[in-house]
C-alpha cells in the first residue's frame, strides 16, 4: 500500500529519470557501431598466443583512426571493427596490431557501406516499435475481463509507457558510458538485448496486473480501486524482485568473469532488468491507479 499511497512522489521521480534519459539519447548522440554506421572489419589470428585486449588497445593511435572494437576470439583469433580505412590505413593497421615476432595475419576484412549501416539501424527501430504494438494488443486483449472495473486499454497504456522507460532508462546510461569511455556503443548486441529486456518486463508487469485482475473478480464492491491495486502489489512484489535479482546477478557474473564478446550484453541486460523490475511496481500499478479516472469499483 506504501507505493500506492506515495504514487505521486514515485511517478514524479520516475517521470523525471524518463525526461533525463531521453534529454540524454537525443544531446549526446549514442555511438553506433560500424553495423549501423558503415566501417571496416578486420579478422585475424596471432602467430602466438593473442596479447590481452588491453594490451591491444594502445596498438592503434585513437585520435588517428577513430574509436575501434575489439572482439578476441579463441586464444589467438581476434576481430576488429573500425571506421572505413583507406588501402594504406588499412595496412598500417595490420602492421600496428603485431607485437614484435607475435605477428598478426588477416584472414579477412569487409567493409559495410553506409547505407546498409542505416537500413540495419532503420530496421532495429521497426523491430522494437513492432514489438511495442505487439505487446499492447496483447495485454488489452488479455485484460478484457476488467473491463468491468478498468478499460483493458488503460492496462496496456500503463504497459507501454513502463516499456518506453524500460528502453530509454538504459539506452541513457549507455549514451553516459560511450561518452565517457571506450567500446560502449549501440551494436546488434545491444538491439538484441533490448529486446530481451522488453519481454522480461512486460512478463513482470503482467504477473502485477494479472493479481489486480484476479482480485478484481474476487473482491468486495465496497474495497476501492486504488486499494485493491495496493494490495495486489504487496502480494506480488517479493516475487518480482526475487525472480529479478537472481537474473541481475546472473548477468552481472557473466560481466565480470565471462568473455569480452558478451561483456557489455551482460552489462545491459542487468541495467535493463534492474529498471523493468523497478517500473513494474513503482511505475505500472501507481500509474493504471492514476489514468484509470476512479477510487471505487
Amino acid at each position: 500500500m506504501y507505493v500506492i499511497k506515495h504514487k505521486n512522489f514515485f511517478l514524479g521521480v520516475i517521470g523525471a529519470l524518463m525526461l533525463g534519459a531521453l534529454l540524454l539519447t537525443f544531446l549526446w548522440k549514442p555511438n553506433f557501431s560500424i553495423e549501423f554506421t558503415g566501417g571496416s572489419l578486420i579478422e585475424g589470428v596471432y602467430t602466438e598466443t593473442r596479447p590481452p585486449v588491453d594490451t591491444i588497445n594502445t596498438y592503434i593511435p585513437v585520435d588517428k583512426y577513430g574509436a575501434f572494437k575489439l572482439q578476441p576470439v579463441g586464444e589467438k583469433g581476434l576481430v576488429v571493427r573500425l571506421r572505413t580505412l583507406s588501402q594504406d590505413e588499412h595496412g598500417q593497421v595490420i602492421g600496428l596490431l603485431s607485437d614484435g615476432t607475435n605477428i598478426f595475419t588477416e584472414t579477412n576484412n569487409s567493409t559495410i557501406g553506409p547505407s546498409i549501416g542505416r537500413e540495419l539501424r532503420s530496421k532495429a527501430i521497426l523491430a522494437i516499435a513492432f514489438v511495442l504494438i505487439l505487446i499492447i494488443i496483447f495485454v488489452a486483449y488479455a485484460f478484457r475481463s476488467a473491463g468491468r472495473v478498468v478499460s483493458s486499454w488503460k492496462f496496456g497504456i500503463s504497459v507501454i509507457i513502463c516499456l518506453i522507460h524500460d528502453i530509454f532508462v538504459p539506452t541513457g546510461i549507455f549514451v553516459i558510458l560511450s561518452h565517457y569511455f571506450i567500446g560502449y556503443e549501440i551494436d546488434p548486441l545491444f538491439v538484441t538485448a533490448l529486446l530481451a529486456i522488453l519481454g522480461y518486463s512486460v512478463a513482470d508487469t503482467i504477473v502485477v496486473f494479472d493479481r489486480i485482475r484476479e482480485n478484481i473478480r474476487m473482491g468486495s464492491s465496497k474495497e476501492t480501486f486504488e486499494n485493491l491495486v495496493g494490495r495486489s502489489l504487496s502480494e506480488t512484489y517479493v516475487r518480482s524482485i526475487n525472480t529479478s535479482l537472481t537474473t541481475v546477478l546472473a548477468s552481472l557474473a557473466i560481466f565480470f568473469f565471462g568473455g569480452e564478446a558478451t561483456k557489455h550484453f551482460a552489462l545491459m541486460l542487468a541495467i535493463g532488468i534492474t529498471a523493468g523490475t523497478y517500473s513494474s511496481i513503482l511505475l505500472a500499478s501507481p500509474l493504471l491507479v492514476l489514468i484509470s479516472g476512479k477510487k471505487t469499483n
